[in-house]
């Protein structure tokens, strides 16, 4: 017979009278310091209860130690302008957007790096049911989902385990909640061999009316846990796993990660917008990482009093865990909730009839202190606010790295540019099938993206739109990026560069750039150069909205991807949401028609450092990222805007990593249309030779098509403006080629087969879909979210 007796509990009086009892606050992820300030709050040493709360809530995952004082610049670098649509900042689970017609949007981005490591496919799945979660909690339906991907080397042995289990579980969970994925990004490179990024996105829609923030006010009000059970997965995720760098075999600790069921959180969405829609509650939080440490501290400490509960009404898978397992655990798809004593029948009532499990744990008091009993005795009993607000904060120290300089100072000018037609075809089919700039189509089909009918544009557009209205057609558009070569390089512009191309990847579609979501993924906060990388970037990226007028609404930070003393490349994934009117003049980024004008917005410079020309080509990583002037970003956002709103634009898209070359070739592959090229006008106008031209990543540009009869119209919108247009080709349908002038030719066939051979060849057969049906341009989605036929010529 199995032996369940627990052992005896560590309770408060214990701790009172025995203050000398070692304690193992290193093992769960405390430093000697951080230790003795726990004792100086409590006036004795903690419980081991108290202990495990404070070892998630102090860790750097949930408290933002070393980051705390940098973030504080998204909050004082803000103007009247970007703050008159936000409804919810920074603080809360995600950030609210008014987007009009009494419509409100609520995105976010978050990190589940060191699970998807040690455990690829729950990890990446519990991510997305994670940040779902946080949608939820503010009253909102979610809508879509998207996912920013960095694996290591595509050739490495281990990579394939990573990225099965992580497109496994992102699909998965995803399509099981019936929730479109309209977007992300995969990337490969060796400095994430050990540390895999994967970070995860979600997007909700509300009415005005309907937005709720989560605290415990109210003396009396009842303190209810509901959803999936409490087990023994994800102890000590955020303290131990995600809050450690790893050596050179894995993680030094290896706690359970988390276990996701999609269909749990499925049920538990809807239970919770009924709750909600029925007023049934006065807030829910959700419970991730921390679990019930981190549900009830931050829940007592945004209310006005204090918390009572019993951990013997938790409902267990395990009926073996004790108390600081129950603390800690990080169980998936359980939610807490504050619901008024008369309203406690009607709330079990709906919980009943979605048939999730309920407990009622306690309620709050007006106390100011969170107290929790276990067997009857009590094992915890804090101020809240030590928990969960004023945990430590760190100035860690900085130092300026001592390789940088000469990273710097080797640039990619240097190199070897290819002249000849032969040569400059070689390098653009290379380029065209690299793993990072390949179709993702072996990634991407295995998600749904017109899943509940209101996707307007997903994969491979450079956004993925939403229809948020059905009545007016009001959407929005979702893009996330970052670059961690340019970040290597110079962090600061390396964030502004992010920032950069969400904002142009969201103004092509057709919308108006509105707010801003981060997820900063970077090495151990005890590095000084790691936190020289993580000061600038976020410098950069404050400044950088502050000159775009859109606030940073929320986000994560994600430290200690390194393995042993190797940080991976700063990654600011940089999330921008942008407003559309109306998802029937959204702008495809490819053309689809014959015989269309093909303009290029911008200029061009010898900008090859950091690019993936130097890198794939050349294995070339040094230099200066490209410059970026954020006015001129902003200026051709509103050129796009009105462009497309007059519908002069069948098509746009950004030029980023490959440049002009790469742009053209997805342009040309997404619907299978051709087009003839002549580069003699801008070498010559901006001083660049054909090489330069193809493979340049200056930003600011984009190319668009534009009909005949539409042209001078459209260039009269960009003189007016003073924004730098040249025509540079026109689409032809019937050549079945990219053809540059003068310099080489390639059919679709092999620009097809180049490009998406790439990723099948390592991971196995691609589900096929073909991109080009079903999407025939303008016009509204129908019932089943396919596309309405065009009426435009």
């Amino acid at each position: 017979m199995t032996n369940n007796v627990r052992p005896k509990p560590d309770t408060v009086q214990d701790a009172a009278a025995t203050p000398d009892k070692e304690q193992p606050y290193e093992a769960l992820g405390l430093k000697a310091d951080e230790y003795a300030k726990i004792r100086e709050i409590l006036g004795r040493r903690p419980t081991s209860g108290e202990l495990a709360m404070y070892s998630v809530m102090w860790s750097e995952h949930c408290s933002y130690k070393s980051s705390k004082n940098y973030l504080r610049q998204f909050g004082k670098k803000v103007t009247p302008e970007m703050t008159k649509n936000l409804m919810v900042g920074m603080g809360e689970n995600a950030g609210v957007v008014d987007v009009g017609n009494g419509w409100a949007v609520t995105f976010k981005v978050e990190s589940h790096n060191h699970p998807s490591y040690v455990e690829p496919y729950q990890g990446a799945a519990t991510g997305v049911g994670g940040i779902v979660r946080d949608i939820i909690s503010m009253g909102a339906r979610p809508v879509a989902v998207m996912d920013q991907l960095r694996f290591g080397a595509i050739d490495h042995e281990d990579t394939a385990r990573v990225v099965h289990g992580v497109v496994g579980g992102i699909s998965f969970y995803g399509n099981c909640l019936g929730l479109p994925n309209i977007g992300g990004e995969t990337y490969f490179d060796p400095v994430y061999q050990g540390n895999p990024l994967v970070n995860a996105l979600a997007v909700g829609v509300l009415r005005h009316e309907d937005l709720h923030l989560a605290n415990a006010s109210g003396a009396g009000n009842k303190v209810v846990l509901f959803g999936a059970r409490t087990g023994g997965d994800g102890i000590g995720g955020a303290s131990i796993l995600a809050s450690d760098t790893f050596t050179e075999g894995g993680p030094t600790k290896r706690p359970a990660v988390q276990v996701g069921d999609p269909f749990a959180e499925k049920v538990l969405i809807e239970c919770c917008l009924e709750l909600f829609q029925k007023e049934l509650v006065e807030g829910i939080q959700d419970l991730g990482a921390a679990g019930i440490s981190c549900a009830t501290s931050e829940l007592a400490s945004n209310g006005d009093g204090g918390m009572h509960i019993s951990l013997d009404d938790v409902l267990l898978r395990d009926p073996t865990l004790t108390a600081e397992e129950i603390l800690m655990s990080e169980s998936q798809e359980r939610m807490m909730a504050v619901v008024r004593p008369e309203k406690l029948d009607e709330f079990l009532a709906v919980v009943g009839k979605w048939e999730v499990e309920t407990s009622v744990l306690g309620e709050v008091t007006g106390t100011g202190r969170l107290v929790i009993d276990w067997q009857g005795q009590e094992i915890v009993n804090v101020d809240p606010r030590t928990v969960a607000v004023d945990g430590p904060v760190y100035d860690r120290p900085v130092a300026y790295p001592s390789w940088i300089d000469a990273l710097q100072a080797d640039t990619a000018a240097s190199l070897e540019r290819p002249a000849d037609g032969p040569a400059l075809k070689a390098q653009f089919l290379q380029l065209l099938g690299s793993p990072n700039l390949a179709s993702k189509n072996w990634v991407t089909n295995q998600y749904d993206t017109y899943v509940l009918g209101n996707t307007a544009l997903s994969f491979p557009d450079d956004g993925g739109m939403i229809r948020v209205d059905e009545e007016t057609g009001l959407g929005v558009t979702v893009a996330t990026d970052a670059n961690g070569h340019y970040c290597q390089l110079d962090p600061k512009q390396g964030a502004r560069l992010a920032l950069a191309e969400a904002y142009r990847n969201v103004a092509v579609t057709g919308a108006v750039p509105a707010a801003v979501t981060d997820c900063l993924n970077f090495g151990s906060p005890e590095n000084p150069e790691v936190m020289w990388q993580f000061s600038e970037a976020v410098e950069g990226l404050a400044d950088g909205c502050m000159e775009l007028g859109i606030p940073v609404t929320g986000g994560n930070v994600s430290f200690y991807n390194q393995t042993g003393t190797t940080p991976i490349h700063p990654t600011p994934v940089v999330g921008v949401l942008g407003i559309i009117d109306d998802v029937a003049l959204r702008v495809p980024s490819g053309w689809q028609d014959d015989g269309h004008n093909v303009y290029l917005l911008g200029t061009t410079s010898l900008e090859l450092d950091g690019s993936a020309w130097a890198g794939t080509v050349h294995g070339h990583l040094g230099g200066r990222p490209p410059a970026v002037d954020l006015a001129q970003e902003k200026a051709l956002a509103d050129l796009l805007y009105a462009a497309s709103g007059e519908q002069l634009l069948t098509s746009a898209h950004d030029l980023a990593d490959g440049g002009l070359g790469q742009s053209l070739a997805e342009s040309v592959l997404r619907f299978g249309i051709g087009v003839r090229v002549v580069l003699d006008e801008l070498e010559e106008r901006d001083g660049v030779d054909t090489a330069t031209a193809l493979f340049s990543e200056s930003t600011g540009r984009v190319i668009v098509t534009v009909r005949r009869e539409d042209d001078v119209r459209f260039r009269g919108l960009c003189e007016g403006r003073g924004f730098p247009v040249l025509r540079i080709g026109v689409t032809d349908a019937a050549s079945g080629t990219l053809e540059v002038q003068g310099a080489f030719e390639a059919s679709i066939d092999e620009l097809r087969g180049t490009h998406d051979a790439t990723l099948p060849a390592r991971f196995g057969d691609v589900i096929v879909e073909d991109v080009t049906e079903g999407y025939v341009g303008r016009g509204p989605l129908d019932d089943h979210g396919s596309f309405s036929p065009r009426t435009d010529s």
